[in-house]
């Protein structure tokens, strides 16, 4: 096979490509190469930092007209493929404060700016901007008229990055943990330590071949973080290792997301077994329907509360409340509480209004849902609230019965739980309950209630 070689020579700081060096009889796709011999930068001294450049930036890109420079130790590589046209580089090799990026349009950059160089980067001339709250330095495109940081030229990268004659120094990653990762420490090096891949993605490869693809890492803790993986890159095609243990990469964020992107595979090390299996969904009768509201005055002001009489706050991930309208024996709508903690001795009030409920009953509801849902029953409807897996805990009304003119109606009404009810019943039991509406039937009280006196969301009567 005969492939063309492109052979760099560099002149000063000046790069030249010289393209027509004809190898027969081979072909690699290998991009390991020596690092190659550049003239090294003696005159160069940082005069600014990477918080004093960032504080230029107000509220649009702009380019830099100071003649700034700063320094840097080179983190990202793009040998393994797995980074594109981008330098990432960060303030000191151990124990960084800060780390940027540099867009430049240069491939194979790790022959130049390899792992561990220090540069400096003359900021004179390049544009500065944010994108989802995260600093950039680089080239500039306009997009409708919009200013935003691109690719710098490879015909001035060597007028901007130049490489000191330091040695290499190994770069330390910083080990971070959850949740409380730094936002200063985007774009630096970084380890985690305990994770793995989802079990969900065991058995895929890295990326999907030619498309960037995020693969979830995850902790014994259930914390999860996406490890962002390159379709092109040379490990594309290799399958996620199984095991558990560090991971070491490039911290990447777009606002309050955070992303990891190794550099090659040798930045992982899972040779520990697998975290067992976390079971942190829990059921208890203690949790149950304590009040459902249809106010005869305000039909936007209906609310379902529940009740935690436990000693305990408990978390509600997996449980949900389910309405079947009228005498339906089909689920009509859900509310999933898995967001929520009820707090010992507690009450939690969902609300189809949220605006409405506060504006009635003087504090916002815990959860607001939407019309139609579960707290939005016009009193012939029955409940179930549901445990994580699966067991009804609690009953109000009887399914597949529609409940007007039944001992389980409170149109225009309300039903509360009676004092000393503790815990839920899956089987619904009328004289756990007092019921108002506007009938009086099947032992009911015929008085229509009306909001907000009438009614105690947030509270066991």
């Amino acid at each position: 096979m005969e492939i063309i070689a492109h052979l760099r020579i560099v002149f000063g700081r000046r790069i030249v490509v010289l393209v027509g060096l004809t190898l027969l009889f081979s072909c690699t796709k290998s991009r390991t190469f020596d690092p190659l011999p550049t003239e090294c930068a003696t005159e160069l001294t940082a005069n600014t930092t990477y918080a004093e450049v960032k504080n230029l930036y107000v509220d649009q890109t702009f380019q830099i007209q100071q003649d700034l420079i700063i320094e840097g130790f080179v983190n990202s590589s793009d040998e393994a493929g797995n980074f594109f046209s981008v330098l990432h580089f960060q303030d000191s090799p151990v124990n960084p404060i800060e780390g940027f990026e540099i867009e430049i349009d240069l491939r194979d950059a790790h022959l130049f700016y390899p792992i561990g160089s220090k540069i400096y980067v003359h900021l004179k001339g390049l544009y500065l901007g944010k994108s989802k709250d995260v600093f950039k330095i680089g080239g500039v495109f306009t997009s409708f008229g919009n200013k935003s940081v691109g690719r710098l030229p490879s015909t001035v990268v060597d007028k901007h990055i130049f490489v000191a004659c330091d040695e290499k120094t190994e770069i330390e990653p910083s080990l971070i943990s959850f949740p409380d990762i730094p936002k200063n420490l985007t774009n630096t090096l970084v380890r985690l330590d305990g994770f793995e891949l989802s079990e969900t993605e065991l058995g895929q490869s890295f990326a999907v071949e030619r498309e960037e693809t995020e693969r979830t890492l995850t902790d014994c803790s259930d914390n999860t973080l996406i490890l962002l993986n390159s379709g092109f890159s040379d490990f594309q095609a290799e399958l996620l290792p199984e095991g558990n243990g560090s991971i070491t990469g490039i911290l990447l964020r777009e606002n309050d997301n955070y992303r990891l992107a190794i550099r090659s595979l040798e930045d992982i090390d899972f040779n520990k077994g697998r975290c067992a299996e976390l079971i942190d969904e829990f059921t208890s009768n203690t949790i149950f329907i304590s009040e459902l509201a249809d106010p005869d005055n305000n039909l936007a002001a209906r609310f379902v509360e529940l009740y935690n009489s436990a000693k305990e706050p408990l978390d509600l991930k997996g449980w949900t409340l389910r309405r079947y309208t009228n005498a339906n024996t089909e689920i009509s709508s859900t509310v999933d509480l898995s967001d929520f903690t009820i707090g010992a001795e507690s009450a939690l009030a969902i609300s189809p209004n949220a605006t409405e409920f506060e504006t009635v009953y003087g504090f916002a509801p815990d959860l607001a849902v939407g019309k139609n849902s579960p707290a939005d029953s016009n009193g012939d409807d029955n409940f179930e609230l549901v445990d994580p897996f699966g067991t009804v805990v609690d009953v109000f009304g009887v399914i597949g019965e529609d409940g007007t003119g039944t001992n389980h109606e409170f149109e225009d009404g309300r039903a509360v739980r009676n004092t000393g009810i503790i815990e839920g019943n899956p089987n619904y039991t009328f004289s756990e309950w007092t019921i108002y509406n506007d009938s009086g039937d099947s032992g009911t009280t015929k008085e229509p209630q009306i909001a907000p006196q009438d009614f105690t969301p947030g509270k066991l009567d």
